[in-house]
């Protein structure tokens, strides 16, 4: 336990019980002392914890942010499974009751803005440790941590990292997709610019989706064709993830993957998100939601490839992948698991005191990164990992 960290007090509040809370709040109820699960009304977290096959092991309340407020104590462990912008306010409740926070969402500039204030008060902020941000920052920090040692910090190379993930149908269909989470987040997401680098030089796609490309996923049976494109801001990345300074990026890219032909299929879609009409994308999400729902009778896949490869320009070179290819089954969708057990895993770091205060993106350094693979694996994650050196 860090010295001026609060100690965890052992109840964890569930905040959203959305289409990504999934076995990861199990989890908790084996590992928490006391979990709350927070929803629209106190009958509705019921239901959801009857379908999660959770009734009884944790306590439904109905959410609203002055009840939340109300019942934290010092310790105590806020989970938000809610829009990014709710995570702030949030965060202002936990640094007011001294109360740990974990999401598994991108730092937004407000959440930044609070995180001075919660280190000073002893608080763990834990973020971007679902699946992409999360499983994706553990699988970078270790091929870095590998060709690194192969390498050397302080030979110059060149390299190339990129980092795709993306929801899919098991079973494809016309559109290439179903909402297996938030149809406005997806819709939205195509509409911020993307920045990466590529030929060593920083560019920015103003419409994201017109930079998609071919990328081919060799898995165990066979290599597969994918589409992908860059997304959010990948630029930071190079520094959150430690590269060493002698290294230069030929190519740094993080993105979204879809299945072959989603760029043709999604044409009317793009068409709409061109014209920025905020009230008629809203709607559009609805509409997309109802004709391409992840029924009962569907099942998810997710497939997460995070790749690097290091030239050293003196015939020295390290490749080295990892893959994820999940698909869900009648008792969870793979997204669901993929957000829910490594939040749940950051979150069992808070209770049991490893985890220090102030702003942490999932696990940051190799060491930790190392861990959170090897509990991810004992807990059932199956991910492959590829070295060539």
């Amino acid at each position: 336990m860090t010295d001026d960290a609060v100690p965890a007090s052992g109840t964890v509040h569930w905040v959203g019980a959305g289409l990504s809370t999934g076995s990861g709040l199990a989890k908790l109820c084996d590992t928490a002392a006391r979990v709350r699960l927070w929803h629209r009304t106190e009958e509705r977290a019921e239901g959801a914890l009857a379908a999660l096959g959770l009734a009884g092991r944790a306590e439904p309340r109905t959410y609203t942010l002055a009840a939340l407020a109300a019942e934290l104590a010092p310790g105590d462990v806020v989970v938000s499974m809610l829009p990014a912008p709710e995570h702030a306010p949030l965060l202002g409740a936990c640094v007011e009751a001294r109360a740990h926070f974990a999401c598994s969402s991108y730092v937004s500039d407000a959440v930044l803005e609070l995180a001075p204030a919660a280190g000073a008060a002893g608080v763990t902020v834990l973020t971007e440790a679902g699946l992409d941000p999360g499983i994706d920052h553990l699988f970078a920090h270790s091929l870095i941590a590998r060709a690194t040692a192969a390498i050397g910090p302080d030979t110059a190379a060149s390299y190339t990292l990129t980092s795709y993930c993306g929801g899919v149908p098991a079973v494809p269909n016309d559109f290439r997709y179903r909402f297996s989470w938030a149809p406005a987040g997806v819709l939205n997401a195509l509409r911020a610019p993307a920045r990466y680098i590529e030929d060593g030089t920083e560019t920015t796609a103003e419409r994201p989706w017109r930079a998609t490309r071919p990328y081919v996923v060799d898995g165990d049976a066979d290599c597969e064709i994918f589409e992908a494109y860059p997304n959010r801001d990948s630029v930071p990345f190079v520094a959150q993830y430690g590269l060493p300074a002698a290294w230069k990026p030929r190519t740094f890219v993080r993105g979204t993957l879809r299945l072959d032909g989603w760029l043709t299929a999604w044409a009317p879609v793009f068409a709409e998100l061109e014209r920025d009409d905020d009230a008629r994308i809203a709607a559009l999400a609805g509409e997309l939601a109802a004709r391409h729902p992840m029924t009962e009778a569907d099942r998810d896949r997710v497939v997460l490839a995070v790749t690097l490869d290091v030239d050293a320009g003196t015939g020295d070179r390290w490749s080295g992948s990892y893959l994820l290819d999940l698909t869900g089954t009648a008792e969870e969708t793979a997204m669901a698991r993929c957000v829910s057990r490594p939040l749940a895993l950051g979150v069992t770091h808070i209770l049991d005191g490893s985890l220090p205060p102030g702003l942490l993106r999932a696990a940051e350094t190799p060491e930790r990164a190392e861990r959170w693979l090897t509990e991810l694996a004992e807990d059932g994650a199956e991910f492959a990992l590829r070295v060539e050196d």
